[in-house]
């Protein structure tokens, strides 16, 4: 492109501006103005009703000792199970000082049972095993989900 080409293009830009200036000017500000209030007149004339909504029932209170619960749609559903030994907390001086050999107190006796969470919740105690060279827990107590509701108050 020369540099005529571009004046001649900056012109057209220029002339299409100024006739988008001229039509979007007033009158438009007025005629979006006037469409509002012609807007908010016919919602004032259908008038307001109060809906109503039917109350949701608790599923818990609904369902009876026969009633099925279909678990299918969350069975798919992944969950992070973890194994732990114990906890202890320590300042952070303390925690800086940790190297390779160091022995870190957990709050369980030994041979006390591990706590199995699934999400961060205890569902189970068990004891380790190993096999195939691959450590597993058996399960030796299994937490009631009533039990689970009281933990978690």
């Amino acid at each position: 492109m020369s540099e005529d080409d571009n004046g001649d293009l900056g012109d057209d830009w220029a002339a299409a501006m100024e006739e988008q200036g001229d039509a979007g000017g007033d009158d438009a500000g007025a005629d979006w103005g006037a469409a509002m209030e012609e807007q908010a007149a016919a919602d004032g004339q259908q008038g307001a009703e109060a809906m109503s909504f039917q109350e949701l029932e608790d599923d818990a209170e609904t369902l009876e000792a026969g009633d099925d619960i279909n678990l299918d749609v969350i069975l798919d559903v992944p969950v992070t199970i973890s194994m732990e030994i114990g906890r202890t907390q320590i300042n952070i001086r303390n925690l800086l000082q940790l190297n390779q050999g160091s022995v870190v107190e957990l709050d369980r006796l030994a041979g006390e049972p591990m706590d199995v969470l699934v999400n961060g919740t205890l569902v189970a105690h068990g004891e380790v095993v190993v096999v195939n060279d691959k450590f597993g827990i058996r399960l030796t107590d299994v937490i009631s989900p009533a039990e689970r509701v009281k933990r978690l108050t």
